[in-house]
């Protein structure tokens, strides 16, 4: 799987897919539409290569950091990958991504280095520096390697060490604690890229060669007479050779020895590289002829001298042969797929492969055998949806007549013409001019008639459209066009199957009774994918990948098919690239907004990585990667599935709202002192008479509201959250969504599935780490008291319940038996619940989510509502004792209105509320809904009356620059709110890498500016990192003598977390607090007023 479109001609070339000439070039005739922008591949594209020994299904993935989405929906579908890298760049952040990748899906990479040529046309390298490059490239390759594999190794052994341990023997003595990491037993001999093992190639595809060390392995084997297995592990290495002796040794750098891949292998090159430029003709013609090559005429005239490197390289070293041996020889085939990562793929979320069914375990070894048998369970999953225009389908291209329709049409015409002239004229004529002509006519016709029928197109519905087509691969059995299939959702559970349907049906797929997330369909069309082509095919056996037509009803982006409902959906895509960029997009004509709807609804379905979304305001918003990502998704609206003419706003930026702990310094960096804090205290004193009459507030933050109605009392307080937790929470958000999912099927009265142990242990680990990071007095079982997660019951705030009699936390769930009051007010619960959850999607200060904030709900006060209920029962229960006539007479002057009949059937209803609700009807609604309300408005002053910040979305910016223009890259992150966290200088080059992070609200146009400050030398990666909470306070005003004299009475210097609270409120239509015009003055000419 290479990274860019130039290395995807690696593998092309044996299989007559292009012609040789043209090798290391983007051939964009077979890319699809879109596929490539400014030398970009932006979407992967599929061929197939066959031979007589091999299939390959090569899937050429983009290289930018936007589109690692695309190599993620490839790696799922791949058996091995070809990671390329640049010989001069060395690793990138996409290399390391590409890498993760790999490892995350448990497929073997193979390593390509490229551009070899550079390092010897550009960086003028001598053969002994290029090498030492190489190996320092290779090092850092490996480094990531182990770096991976090394948390693999220490995450089993804490799997291990916290299972359940078996009881000690008496007779062993003493227990003898385990220090080793178990780094030392695990075989990763085989982990590491090494030119010696074969998966490492060398190659410059531009020239048209690369080699792996086998072939000249082979040929110095013969030369010098020593063996092959010896060369192998030698000619990579600090190897040398004795040619008297023959003898191979370590090499010597104090006697100034060569090693043996430089004496052998790169001086060759480099001579031949030196030959041609400089156009030594003898010295090039002694070459081509001890090689025993032919070197055409045109190529030996040819003025360029890459022409000539081109035709000698191709024939001596191609690099086709090298990249396809490699692949033939290193990267397994499905047969080979290993039975870990089959238990990767059918496990979803925190369930583990032991908690499935036996039916589901039992198709482990359908996906191992991976059997085209008619009894194996087909099974395929599709990795993203992609568009192609309806007239490129097999089955709407222009047929083509043949021989034998063309003669039949022209013997027809030929007829219809005599029986014209023989109605129209009577007896022939004598002369044979009129024959003639009649014959000319005849042709004429016929030969419009057969080019205008060879070139018709077949009628068909949809012909001009956008079609779709899933990008799948088979893991067992054979997909048969017309096959029937069921199509599982990513939240379909075969475990909910099994219990409605019994074992041992068989029922066609549609006669089964209705499953959540489980739907049936056809494959109504197969292709083969040939780049842009596609061919239509009736069958594909087991580990070949394949386009399905018809699936665009089934399927938004990926899915897993199967014949057999009891197989699980595979684990979903895990992508690098976080989407983060929003814009909000409108037609330029209101009426074409039906046409808009519709494109977003299918460029949602194209891209894996974009979303779509709809906000509250009716506005519609795309969701992508980055800058590039999203002109891509742009361009793709206006030309292919919108096809009308949009307005896009200025970037939606995304922030967090939280709270810190109050400042120690004031803004000058001075201590604050009796003088500060009398000046804060007045300041606090006037914010708090903002606040609305009715919500108390004590000096320490604790916020007391009361409902409408005044039957029940809440008191909050708000707390920072330490960093360490906030990432922990959201590391976890999938198992905290599970815990929820089981919480909810409990309380629902469904039967939720058992929790598995090792679910059990990753809750209790989950758990652990929050108490251990969570100390101190302040926090003294806050962990126990844990009532929800918010925003959307998995984010990274905390609601605590430290009211008495609180039992029902997210540890135990409601399935715990409480009794007394606790259980009477269940519901009430969940209405404090929901007005967290909604303080936490819309923080204070601009309505933007909130972040790392623990909310201690201290005080929960019904008796009001306690002493109402009481006393209406009381009154019910007098009323029960009064005589039936005279109560209805009794009810009417109390109810303080006639009653008609329609009124008195609402009564039973009145008389048996809701359990936990009020049963007086006031004019304030529900008390759920108060509730709800008061808890949203407690929550939301508990984050005002503390020190409030802003959270900026930040990138990680990797850039790559020359010495002489570093300076203009410090110059453009500085004016961006950048900051520089590291800066080395790479090995060999005059290259440096400078790391640095980025505001993304910044980071808009970065790309281009730091291009033309450094009129290209210079190139940034932007990859989302983090959440960063801006230092400086929104609502700061001077209140010392200090800030007074240093910032003025105005401070109108720029507030950077100001600036963006306004923009964001004035996006979103809120009230924004600014001066227009603050000192106007009357203009006047000094000419005039004389």
């Amino acid at each position: 799987m290479p990274r860019r479109s130039q290395r995807s001609e690696l593998v092309r070339q044996p299989f007559g897919l292009r012609v040789t000439r043209q090798g290391g070039n983007v051939d964009r005739s077979k890319l699809r539409s879109g596929h490539v922008q400014d030398g970009r591949v932006l979407w992967s594209s599929d061929t197939v290569a066959g031979g007589d020994e091999y299939l390959v299904n090569l899937i050429d993935s983009p290289g930018h950091v936007d589109f690692s989405s695309e190599v993620s929906t490839a790696v799922r579908i791949c058996d091995g990958c070809l990671i390329v890298v640049d010989a001069v760049e060395g690793v990138c952040p996409q290399t390391q991504a590409v890498l993760r990748q790999a490892w995350l899906e448990n497929i073997r990479p193979a390593l390509v280095i490229n551009k070899i040529d550079r390092l010897i046309v550009e960086l003028k390298f001598t053969p002994h520096e290029a090498y030492s490059h190489l190996k320092n490239i290779l090092e850092q390759i490996n480094a990531l390697t182990g770096t991976l594999f090394t948390c693999k190794v220490l995450e089993e052994r804490a799997e291990r060490a916290s299972e359940p341990q078996a009881k000690p023997n008496p007779e062993q003595g003493e227990q003898v604690y385990d220090w080793s990491a178990g780094l030392e037993h695990a075989d990763d001999s085989q982990l590491y890229f090494s030119p010696d093992q074969g998966n490492v190639v060398f190659t410059s595809a531009v020239d048209g060669w690369g080699f792996g060390i086998e072939h000249f392995a082979k040929i110095y084997s013969q030369k010098i007479g020593i063996k092959k297995e010896v060369l192998l592990k030698t000619l990579w290495g600090d190897y040398y050779i004795n040619m008297k002796a023959k003898k191979i040794m370590k090499a010597d750098q104090a006697k100034g020895k060569k090693p043996l891949f430089v004496q052998l292998i790169l001086e060759n090159i480099w001579s031949l590289y030196d030959a041609v430029l400089k156009r030594d003709k003898e010295k090039i013609d002694k070459i081509v002829t001890s090689l025993g090559l032919k070197l055409g005429a045109r190529e030996a005239r040819h003025a360029d001298p890459k022409v000539q490197i081109n035709a000698i390289c191709s024939q001596w070293l191609p690099v086709s042969q090298a990249v396809l041996g490699m692949v033939c020889r290193k990267l397994p085939s499905p047969l080979d797929i290993t039975a870990e990562r089959v238990e990767k793929l059918m496990c979803t979320g925190s369930q583990t492969f032991d908690a499935l069914p036996p039916e589901t375990q039992a198709l482990k070894a359908a996906f191992m055998k991976c059997g085209s048998e008619d009894t194996a369970p087909v099974i395929i999953f599709v990795s993203k949806m992609f568009a192609v225009d309806a007239k490129a389908l097999p089955q709407n291209k222009p047929r083509p007549l043949t021989q034998e329709e063309i003669a039949q049409r022209r013997e027809r015409a030929r007829q219809r013409h005599a029986e014209k002239l023989a109605a129209t004229q009577g007896p022939p004529a004598a002369g044979g001019a009129l024959e003639a002509s009649a014959q000319g006519e005849e042709t004429k016709g016929d030969e419009h008639l057969v080019g205008s029928a060879a070139l018709k197109p077949l009628p068909e519905e949809g012909t001009g459209d956008e079609c779709f087509i899933a990008f799948a691969r088979v893991f067992s059995g054979v997909a048969r066009r017309g096959k029937r299939m069921f199509v599982l959702g990513p939240k379909y559970s075969p475990v909910g199957f099994l219990q409605r349907v019994p074992s041992g049906f068989s029922t066609p797929p549609d006669g089964l009774p209705p499953v959540p997330h489980l739907a049936c369909c056809t494959l109504e069309s197969l292709y083969l994918l040939m780049g842009r082509e596609l061919q239509g095919l009736e069958e594909v056996h087991p580990g070949n990948v394949l386009g399905i037509g018809g699936l665009q009803d089934f399927v938004l982006k990926s899915a897993t098919l199967c014949s057999s409902p009891s197989c699980p959906p595979f684990v979903p895509l895990s992508f690098e690239a976080t989407p983060i960029v929003r814009v909000a997009v409108e037609p330029k004509h209101p009426s074409e907004m039906p046409q808009l709807v519709r494109g977003m609804k299918l460029l949602n379905q194209a891209d894996p990585c974009v979303q779509v979304l709809i906000q509250e305001t009716g506005e519609h918003v795309l969701v992508t990667a980055g800058e590039v990502h999203l002109q891509r998704c742009l361009d793709d609206l206006t030309e292919r599935f919108a096809k009308i003419e949009i307005s896009v706003s200025e970037p939606i930026i995304p922030f967090r709202e939280t709270i810190t702990k109050p400042p120690k310094v004031d803004m000058v960096n001075e201590e604050i002192g009796r003088q500060q804090k009398v000046a804060v205290i007045h300041q606090t004193r006037e914010d708090q008479s903002k606040i609305p009459e009715g919500i108390q507030v004590d000096p320490e933050g604790l916020v007391t509201l009361t409902t409408p109605n005044k039957l029940a009392v809440l008191s909050v307080r708000a707390m920072p959250l330490p960093e360490e937790v906030t990432q922990i929470l959201e590391e976890n958000s999938d198992l905290i969504r599970s815990m929820e999912q089981l919480t909810s099927s409990l309380s629902d009265g469904r039967n939720a599935q058992t929790i598995h142990q090792k679910t059990q242990e990753k809750i209790s680990e989950f758990r652990g780490k929050l108490e251990q990071h969570l100390t101190g007095r302040k926090w003294r079982g806050v962990v126990d008291q844990i009532w929800s997660f918010g925003p959307r019951k998995c984010g990274p705030n905390i609601l605590v319940n430290k009211t008495e009699g609180f039992q029902n936390s997210v540890w135990t769930g409601p399935a715990v038996k409480v009794s007394g009051e606790a259980s009477r007010y269940r519901d009430l619960g969940n209405s404090i619940v929901s007005g967290f959850q909604l303080a936490t999607l819309s923080g204070p200060m601009c309505e933007e989510p909130v972040m790392g904030v623990c909310f201690l709900l201290e005080k929960w006060d019904l008796s009001k509502l306690e002493e109402q209920g009481a006393s209406e029962k009381h009154d019910q229960e007098q009323r029960d004792v009064v005589p039936e006539g005279q109560g209805g007479a009794a009810a009417c002057p109390g109810s303080g209105e006639d009653r008609g009949p329609q009124d008195g059937g609402s009564e039973p209803s009145e008389k048996t509320p809701p359990k936990g609700e009020s049963s007086l009807t006031d004019c304030y609604g529900p008390l759920s809904g108060q509730l709800i309300a008061t808890m949203k408005e407690a929550c939301r002053y508990a984050l005002q009356v503390k020190p409030q910040r802003l959270m900026a979305a930040m990138y990680t910016c990797d850039i790559m620059a020359t010495g002489d223009v570093l300076g203009r890259v410090y110059a453009v992150l500085s004016k961006r709110e950048g900051r520089v966290l590291q800066e080395e200088m790479k090995e060999g080059t005059d290259m440096f890498t400078v790391k640095a992070v980025l505001p993304v609200a910044e980071s808009f146009g970065f790309a281009d500016e730091i291009r033309k400050r450094t009129s290209g030398l210079a190139s940034p990666q932007l990859v989302f990192s983090h959440w960063e909470v801006i230092p400086s306070d929104p609502f700061w005003v001077p209140t010392t003598e200090e800030e007074y004299l240093h910032f003025g009475e105005k401070a109108d210097a720029e507030n950077p977390a100001r600036k963006y609270v306004n923009a964001v409120r004035k996006r979103k239509g809120l009230c924004v607090e600014e001066k227009i015009v603050e000192h106007a003055e009357k203009q006047r000419t000094l000419g005039r007023n004389k």
